[in-house]
């Protein structure tokens, strides 16, 4: 057998871990510091503690509050947004009634059907790039999106 091969063995090296723990052991070196021992690991002490040396909990926290925040602004945006504040440009109407709409100061659909209730049918008809079908199309895309046309009014 070759001499010095093995390396020395130290029967009372010391094992340091970073909540303050010491015990001896037998190793190749004098002195062993951990980071973690079975004196505050986890599983061994039954507490709820996340050991995280590289940040990686803290970068997924962060991801997840950033996630809730942009959750939580969409959902405002949402209720903000009420059926009667949808502007008239996303009511599905053809461009040249959405223009005509718009020229005459009607912009979402809570407008239009605030009017509609003032003037009915005929009023509609009166203004300028406003005729029977246009107005049925306008009456018939809000009904197929729910809403309540007021009634008593020609068709």
């Amino acid at each position: 057998m070759k001499k010095d091969l093995h390396p020395k063995w130290y029967s009372e090296a010391v094992v340091t871990c970073a909540c303050g723990n010491t015990w001896q052991t037998g190793a190749a070196v004098k002195a062993i510091s951990t980071d973690i021992c079975s004196a505050c690991h986890p599983f061994y002490t039954g507490e709820q503690r996340i050991v995280d040396t590289e940040g990686r909990v803290d970068k997924f926290m962060n991801r997840l509050r950033s996630r809730d925040n942009i959750v939580a602004k969409a959902q405002e945006r949402e209720t903000a947004r009420t059926p009667m504040n949808v502007p008239i440009t996303e009511a599905g109407f053809k461009k040249a009634t959405i223009d005509v709409l718009l020229q005459n100061d009607i912009k979402t659909v809570g407008d239009f059907l605030a009017r509609f209730s003032e003037i009915g049918d005929e009023g509609f008809l009166e203004l300028k790039g406003i005729g029977r079908q246009a107005l049925a199309e306008i009456k018939k895309s809000l009904r197929v999106a729910g809403y309540e046309i007021p009634s008593g009014q020609d068709e």
